[in-house]
């Protein structure tokens, strides 16, 4: 397949080529030599102001009958404090219906122009074919200065954040994102807060009506507009409909400063349920757009972490194996302190070993040169990607508010890359001696303690412990030692009496159960069959199958298509009735220990493979399987799975899960039982 895609694109570009008349022959021997960089004109932008204090800028743009418009209220961070959410409930409320049209007509309407309109906390854009701008415009006009905050849409969005608050609580990324500019820049900073569910709940409709009030001001607000437009039209426009949009003096705040620590230190946080560890490295950065060393920092971390071809990616993924990748970045702000990240997911048992690999990448990058190589690959990246850009309308306008908010250069983007092609080697070893630190850095750890924390402490670093609101913490308890007399057969044997019973479990011929789960606008249906010797698994997406797995004693097969042998054979000891009979039988199978699920003590039965690894929980008290979690490491890459299990319900004498949750792609989704059967609705056909 590979082979015949590259010669359809071969001969499509010598078919390109003879139809421009080129058959000269090229000098492959000598490398082209660099022209000039190309002149860029992103067009003036003609500027007025209302009386109001609103401020326009318009560039016209004539090649397509397209108009592209972006409203911008330039407040600077927010700080939410014990109301925490605000912006994010006020800006789920904006764009719903006005006083003067309703939700459904507006968006009805929206829809019936071809537009594509986004309205915020903080901002308003749209784009539309120039025919339908004007109306566009007024409805955009309407939706800033006549919102309609109902209650109803009040509790619905109020609702969402809590319900994605909730969702977040067992996410190793979720917290991780909390974490780091929470202990970065400190609770009280803009940056720092996060919504939790006491914050989302302190907030009411009176709250959203008076931060729109208090917010929504056009004297702090840029309006951008670029296309197929003719100025003294769009004034004209303006000026009518945002003429008596009310101006008013903003509230006083300041920012509070930011600092790194006094050495670089570890930030853990535990999350017995994550099968990866999430690593940041990240110290502040005092850079803005129009600092002289911007253009050098942004080639530094191209260079180091800004792709697949960075430095930190080809150690962590491509050398090490470690994660799927890792990636840096470095942040500008005008207003406080920004950051410069190195982040990857990895693998619970090499967590230690990527804290020493990143911090060893950072000192090296500080302490020597880039090569040439890197340098010209760098530029080439920012060119070529500078130059698309410009194809794109809201390009130039994100770019013509940047020159008026940032207080750049007039020629800023005109001369990009002039200054892109003038940075040298030298100037990407200062910068990353000034901002890439190795000295004050907090490594931030959102990870399974019991895996990573015995080899972390064996680091140089001071390792400090939070819980998952950031808050300071005591070290987390390890696994706790197995009880006198308890062993992988007893606890299989207590889980086998709390679902029916050790001698009827272990007779049973057959089991079947279906789950169904409503996710990403789908009804997905999992039927699972089982025998002592046999496993089945049919998933349906909408009525249509999708996915059907079956293992036997010839290996596992996915849709008919076999598995990889090695892959299989550590597989197919899960083969019987209940899964936990392939744990009973299986010698590699092992107790390892008592972890916390969910506030509650669980035995854990780990089966380490070279291929696949598995753990599963089962409550002490109860007996039951609670939590299972599986681990595919394959070619340098990891796949992790983790389901939860409750509401037990019982069939025919025996028990299953009544619930199991998991992850469905980003989402998480709980798959609910509608039927089980056994020593019934189990055929041979069924594993072919």
């Amino acid at each position: 397949m590979k082979n015949n895609m590259r010669t359809k694109i071969t001969t499509l570009i010598a078919l390109f080529l003879i139809s421009l008349g080129v058959t000269a022959q090229i000098d492959r021997s000598q490398q082209p030599k660099a022209g000039p960089a190309p002149v860029i004109n992103l067009g003036k932008p003609q500027t007025f102001e209302l009386k109001n204090g609103l401020k326009v800028l318009v560039v016209e743009n004539h090649k397509l009958p397209k108009v592209s418009a972006t409203l911008i209220l330039d407040n600077g961070p927010i700080f939410e404090g014990e109301k925490a959410g605000l912006t994010t409930i006020a800006g789920g409320m904006m764009g719903n219906g006005t006083k003067t049209i309703s939700k459904d007509a507006f968006v009805e309407e929206i829809d019936l122009l071809g537009a594509n309109f986004n309205i915020g906390s903080q901002s308003a854009s749209f784009n539309t074919l120039s025919k339908f701008f004007p109306r566009i415009l007024e409805l955009t006009a309407d939706a800033v200065q006549n919102p309609l905050f109902t209650k109803e849409e009040f509790e619905k969005q109020q609702a969402q954040l809590l319900e994605g608050i909730k969702s977040g609580e067992n996410s190793v990324a979720a917290i991780a994102a909390k974490a780091q500019n929470a202990l970065v820049y400190g609770k009280n900073h803009p940056y720092g807060e996060f919504e939790t569910e006491t914050t989302a709940k302190n907030v009411t409709l009176a709250d959203v009506q008076n931060f729109y009030a208090t917010y929504f001001k056009p004297n702090n607000a840029y309006l951008v507009i670029v296309g197929d437009v003719a100025f003294k039209d769009v004034k004209a426009q303006v000026t009518k409909h945002f003429n008596n949009w009310k101006k008013g003096t903003m509230p006083a705040y300041e920012i509070p400063k930011v600092a790194d620590v006094a050495k670089t230190e570890i930030n853990f946080i535990d999350m017995p349920n994550a099968v990866q560890s999430d690593i940041a490295v990240i110290n502040t950065v005092n850079l803005k757009m129009s600092n002289p060393d911007y253009f050098a920092a942004l080639l530094a971390n191209k260079i180091f972490g800004g792709g697949g071809e960075g430095r930190l990616f080809l150690n962590l993924r491509e050398d090490k194996g470690y994660t799927y990748g890792a990636y840096s970045r470095i942040g500008n702000d005008e207003r406080t302190s920004a950051t410069f990240k190195s982040a990857a997911s990895v693998r619970n048992v090499v967590t230690d070993s990527s804290v020493v690999e990143f911090m060893k990448e950072i000192k090296t990058f500080r302490d020597t040169k880039v090569t040439a190589e890197e340098l010209k690959n760098a530029k080439a990246a920012y060119i070529g990607s500078f130059v698309m850009a410009l194809e794109n309308p809201s390009t130039v306008a994100s770019y013509a508010l940047n020159i008026v908010t940032k207080k750049l250069p007039q020629d800023f983007y005109e001369t990009y890359l002039q200054k892109i092609n003038a940075v040298t080697a030298e100037d990407v070893q200062r910068v990353a001696q000034k901002y890439f630190s190795e000295d004050n850095a907090r490594i931030v750890i959102v990870g399974k303690a019991l895996d990573a924390l015995p080899n972390l402490e064996k680091l140089s670093y001071a390792i400090n412990y939070f819980d998952k609101e950031s808050n300071a913490a005591s070290k987390p308890e390890m696994s706790k030692p197995i009880p006198a007399g308890v062993t992988k057969l007893t606890v299989l044997d207590n889980f086998f009496n709390a679902i029916g019973g050790v001698a009827k479990v272990k007779a049973l011929k057959s089991t079947l159960a279906t789950y169904e789960a409503n996710a990403m606008g789908s009804v997905i249906v999992s039927t699972e069959k089982r025998t002592s010797t046999k496993y089945a698994n049919e998933t349906s997406m909408g009525g249509n199958v999708v996915a059907k797995i079956v293992m036997t004693k010839d290996g596992v097969f996915m849709n008919k298509q076999p598995l990889p042998a090695p892959m299989a054979g550590e597989m197919t000891y899960t083969i019987g009735t209940f899964l936990e009979m392939g744990l009973l039988n299986n010698e590699n199978s092992k107790l390892k220990g008592i972890e916390i699920v969910d506030g509650k003590d669980a035995y854990v039965i780990s089966t380490k493979g070279e291929i696949v690894s598995s753990s599963v929980y089962f409550d002490v008290a109860s007996g039951l399987k609670v939590k299972e979690l599986q681990v595919i490491t394959m070619q340098g890459q990891t796949q992790n799975q983790e389901a939860t299990f409750g509401n037990y319900q019982e069939f025919n004498g025996i028990k299953f899960p009544g619930t199991k949750t998991g992850s469905l792609g980003p989402q998480t989704v709980e798959f609910k039982l509608i039927g089980a059967k056994v020593n019934e609705g189990v055929t041979e056909a069924d594993f072919l």
